[in-house]
């Protein structure tokens, strides 16, 4: 009887395990073309991309606004993508931790370029290359707002909701 009951609790600790581990958050290693396809793919919904690191403390500070933003409006056409200019190497020690910590349910991509300079201004020519910045593109690709600075308490969601009218 011992025995069974021991079984029985293994098997319900590795079907445990194997759940939790099986909802953990892909993380896609990805280089501009990647990306630059992420900004013009049609869609119908509202995107909003927010390009950040794991060592940023500002991007990390304003991340939950991002994550509650997602969860009030994701159902109501909102598409939300993290791009992180985490380092490749760090992929399994610092950013998938951090994601996972976080209960991070958006897309996550790790932007793995050295050479910023090829492609800032292609997602935005008013970019500087400073992190955080989001950029917002309405359904159907038909406006843009693109925002290079850290949002205040609260503030992401005004922003976002003027920029949907």
């Amino acid at each position: 009887m011992k025995q069974a009951f021991f079984y029985s609790l293994v098997s319900l600790f590795a079907l445990c395990l194997f759940v939790s581990t099986s909802r953990a958050q892909s993380i896609e290693i990805i280089k501009y073309k990647d990306l630059a396809q992420i900004i013009s793919s049609e869609s119908d919904q509202n995107k909003v991309i927010n390009f950040w690191a794991t060592w940023c403390r500002p991007c990390v500070k304003e991340l939950p606004q991002f994550l509650s933003l997602y969860e009030k409006y994701n159902t109501e056409n909102l598409e939300l993508t993290l791009v992180s200019f985490d380092f490749a190497e760090d992929l399994e020690t610092k950013l998938k931790p951090f994601v996972e910590r976080k209960k991070i349910e958006a897309k996550v991509y790790l932007l793995d370029e050295t050479d910023y300079n090829s492609f800032i201004d292609k997602v935005d020519p008013s970019w500087s290359g400073a992190i955080p910045a989001t950029l917002m593109i309405a359904k159907g690709n038909s406006k843009r707002k693109f925002v290079e600075k850290e949002f205040s308490e609260n503030e992401l969601e005004k922003v976002y909701l003027n920029f949907i009218k």
